[in-house]
């Protein structure tokens, strides 16, 4: 059954067929909160696409040794976080783009880093939303650097804790451009279209910085 001409709508047996599990594990998981209550319709409980896609990431973390009271903690973040157009600012200009990953595919890209307490970091940061019921990472550049950095053996909480700090300096510089080019008559298309300056100041100011950084090292 179609919902709202949306999102299809199941019955408890079929969404638990779908979700690979037993209904007695999805009446489980009702209980213990880990999903929305279902659309009454009299005595019938209709489930939906939402109610799938939670399901399947309770079982991706399963699989992964994780436990239920970390999942609900999870759960918990992900029905209290954003969703993808808050997360950018609806009609916001952006570069970035985003990118809509299963459950399976985040646990496989970050591997046994993949833990509820990382994905409820990654939530509050605001690099991780949700589009009805997938999980949407903001910007394919930083998934990519950070799955990156994990692979060369940095801990996932180390890379988030870090971009908290990246965060911070980068609101700072998009205020000295911001106060450098927002002046007279310029229009937003104008602002925009000088964006890419700023980026490369940035850049060449960040690579000296690193230059620096490792000619001060090698001399210590």
């Amino acid at each position: 059954m179609a919902g709202n001409g949306e999102q299809r709508e199941y019955r408890m047996e079929e969404l638990a067929r779908k979700a690979g599990i037993t209904v007695r594990t999805l009446r489980f998981y009702r209980e213990r909160k880990l999903i929305h209550p279902p659309r009454r319709e009299g005595r019938i409980a209709w489930y939906d696409d939402t109610h799938l896609a939670r399901l399947r990431t309770i079982s991706a973390l399963l699989e992964r040794g994780h436990t239920l009271s970390g999942i609900a903690e999870l759960a918990e973040a992900f029905d209290h976080g954003r969703n993808v157009g808050e997360l950018l600012g609806l009609g916001a200009p952006s570069e970035e783009t985003p990118v809509r990953l299963t459950p399976e595919a985040l646990a496989d890209v970050f591997g046994d880093q993949a833990t509820p307490e990382n994905l409820s970091a990654a939530l509050e940061l605001g690099y991780l939303g949700t589009d009805g019921g997938e999980i949407v990472h903001v910007s394919r550049r930083l998934l990519d650097v950070s799955a990156a950095l994990v692979r060369e053996g940095i801990p996932l909480a180390d890379v988030l804790a870090a971009a908290r700090r990246v965060r911070e300096h980068a609101e700072a510089l998009a205020e000295v451009f911001n106060d450098l080019v927002a002046t007279g008559d310029r229009s937003p298309e104008d602002i925009k279209r000088l964006r890419p300056l700023a980026k490369s100041v940035v850049e060449a100011e960040l690579s000296l910085a690193l230059d620096r950084r490792l000619l001060r090292d090698q001399r210590s």
